[in-house]
């Protein structure tokens, strides 16, 4: 899923995208810890967040600085941020995430940050994409699932 994901992001031309329903093997609620994937075809790395807490795990600035390092390496040139899974939590601790993309000016142009974002995205989503829209320029990618 997160390649596919990776290419619908990057071939949006509009500033918002509305992705399809995923299939029931693929729902956003299944995915129990932070991760990412690099993809060198499209010199791209998808990151999705799913707890910002680290309960139980590595602790989210350890994580986002180990994603951020291995995209640096791969000489990655797109950031796709997946906040559709983050419901709740202290939005302070996106602050790594914010300071990472906000150091790296491939990421600040245009077309080198998308986020996604989804009908069950809450308060550090919200806040965290006020501060990219503020200070990054990023390509919302919203997700919007029909009720059933």
């Amino acid at each position: 899923m997160g390649l596919g994901l990776v290419a619908l992001t990057l071939s949006c031309a509009e500033p918002t995208a509305t992705l399809p329903r995923p299939s029931a093997a693929t729902t956003v609620s299944e995915q129990k810890s932070n991760s990412y994937s690099i993809s060198a075809a499209e010199s791209a790395v998808y990151v999705r967040l799913v707890q910002l807490r680290g309960e139980g795990g590595e602790p989210i600035h350890a994580f986002l600085q180990r994603m951020l390092e291995s995209a640096d390496s791969a000489g990655a040139q797109r950031l796709v941020v997946d906040l559709r899974s983050v419901s709740g939590s202290d939005a302070r601790l996106l602050v790594p995430l914010i300071r990472g993309i906000l150091t790296r000016d491939r990421f600040m142009r245009s077309g080198g940050l998308y986020v996604v974002v989804g009908p069950n995205s809450f308060s550090p989503t919200q806040n965290a994409a006020t501060l990219l829209r503020q200070y990054a320029n990023p390509i919302f990618v919203e997700q919007s699932w029909p009720e059933h």
